[in-house]
């Protein structure tokens, strides 16, 4: 069995090679795709109610930094790693209750974000 167990694992190796360049190529293409599709798209900024337009980057995450004081729960969700809706919606409604945040850091007496949540995201966020 151990005579077969060693050829069988080259050849997944050999194979796993083979197809490394043409996924390469594969999620290149897609990239490329996803940015002219978007430079194709128009403004954002024109919408009505859109003052923030995130710019996207090829890992899926924003460029741009999001106000906690302005950004709607939506925008929030899109700009922030590991936050979703219902996180950001917790964020805007905290923000109502208690008026603007005066410190990024006070971000993380919101229920619901930890430390590590809000120090991951801090270099994304602006008051």
């Amino acid at each position: 069995m151990q005579n077969r167990i060693l050829p069988a694992l080259c050849f997944t190796f050999l194979v796993g090679a083979a197809l490394l360049p043409a996924h390469a190529e594969m999620a290149g293409a897609v990239t490329e795709k996803a940015s002219s599709s978007v430079g194709q798209s128009g403004s954002q900024a024109d919408l009505p109610g859109s003052s923030h337009r995130p710019v996207t980057s090829v890992d899926g995450l924003t460029d741009r930094q999001v106000s906690i004081n302005q950004a709607t729960a939506e925008e929030l969700a899109a700009a922030l790693n590991g936050v979703g809706l219902k996180k950001a919606q917790a964020i805007v409604s905290y923000r109502d209750e208690y008026g603007a945040f005066t410190q990024l850091e006070q971000l993380k007496e919101v229920p619901g974000m930890g430390n590590a949540l809000v120090e991951r995201n801090l270099s994304r966020l602006k008051l």
